[in-house]
């Protein structure tokens, strides 16, 4: 398959798709094994699992928020395997690891300074490291290197199912349309501004909800909103619910029902400038 430009070529391990599997990019020394927590001893035999490496363990906690812990090792499939023990909320790791043996502990580091740097300020997953990673000095030659590590690591780890370096304004499905805005304006104070993504909808910073809600919003929404408000997602300025950071819901319909205060087709809410629905603005696009 390619993406961006680049070949990727996965290989199932075990023949299951959800089994353990490995992917490189063409003209790369690197490689990316994604191993399920149920088969990491089933991975002893992996020689390539015994070099250094940087490894990311994904989880959710008890409310289903996505969990990244984000860690280095000399031997990869040892720390894993301590991991196993002391850590309870993984169910996948993503490793990656140097075909030619070429990443010593300066460098992995280093790559694992950078990668919470990245995950931390696109903010998709809560972090589990309890401190910030210690960055290692290495030359300006190395530097590069690394740096071209990491752009494919965050390109196999998206592949591989994981958005934590994937910034949100970059996973837009309108193709032709990057720079199209979306906005709501409505009574009780809504207000807001936001544009569809591969996985929802996000709704801007600074955009303005409704103060109230009606009688009939549902339940489950109610509870949503009363979230979003209690985890400072929204907060209160100058007498105005507005968000704190851009915000992305699981889909136009719910960030509607939470900027208008009540029950909503997103398709039909969110409109372009002038005038155009969401709904008839992307079946143009098909």
């Amino acid at each position: 398959m390619k993406k961006f430009g680049k070949t990727i070529k996965l290989f199932l391990i075990d023949g299951e798709p959800n089994g353990r599997m490995t992917c490189e990019l063409s003209n790369w020394t690197g490689k990316a094994y994604r191993i399920p927590r149920i088969l990491i001893k089933e991975s002893a035999d992996r020689d390539e699992l015994k070099n250094p490496g940087v490894y990311l363990l994904f989880g959710k906690n008890e409310e289903g928020k996505l969990i990244v812990y984000i860690g280095e090792a000399e031997i990869i499939f040892d720390r894993l395997k301590q991991h196993l023990s002391q850590k309870d909320f993984w169910n996948e790791v993503i490793a990656f690891i140097s075909k030619d043996e070429n990443l010593n502990k300066a460098h992995i580091k280093y790559l694992e300074n950078k990668l919470f740097e990245k995950a931390q300020k696109i903010n998709r997953y809560i972090l589990e490291n309890n401190s910030i990673p210690t960055k290692s000095s290495i030359s300006e030659s190395d530097r590069a290197e690394m740096e071209e590590f990491i752009e494919n690591i965050k390109l196999l780890t998206n592949t591989l199912g994981h958005k934590v370096f994937e910034e949100i304004r970059e996973t837009k499905t309108i193709k032709q349309e990057r720079q199209k805005t979306f906005e709501i304006k409505a009574v009780r104070g809504a207000s807001a501004k936001g544009i569809p993504t591969s996985s929802g909808f996000v709704v801007f910073k600074d955009s303005e909800i409704a103060t109230s809600t009606v009688n009939s919003l549902t339940g489950s929404f109610r509870k949503l909103r009363d979230k979003i408000i209690d985890e400072k997602i929204v907060i209160e300025k100058d007498k105005k619910l507005v968000f704190s950071k851009d915000f992305e819901f699981s889909s136009p319909s719910t960030a509607a029902v939470m900027v208008l205060g009540r029950n909503a087709n997103g398709l039909t809410e969110w409109k372009l400038a002038d005038g155009k629905t969401l709904k008839e603005f992307e079946t143009e696009e098909k």
